[in-house]
């Protein structure tokens, strides 16, 4: 436990979140967010 001096010259600071991966920040498969569906057709010959 800091002393009322220690708490007086550096005051506490708040915890902050911080993400793990912080380069996947923008990136949408990071996020779970689709941006595009592929739907490929394949025609069946016969």
């Amino acid at each position: 436990m800091p002393t009322i001096k220690q708490l007086i010259r550096n005051a506490r600071q708040p915890i902050r979140n911080v993400m793990k991966s912080s380069a996947l920040g923008g990136c949408p498969q990071h996020r779970g967010t689709c941006t595009r569906v592929y739907v490929r057709l394949v025609q069946i010959m016969g």
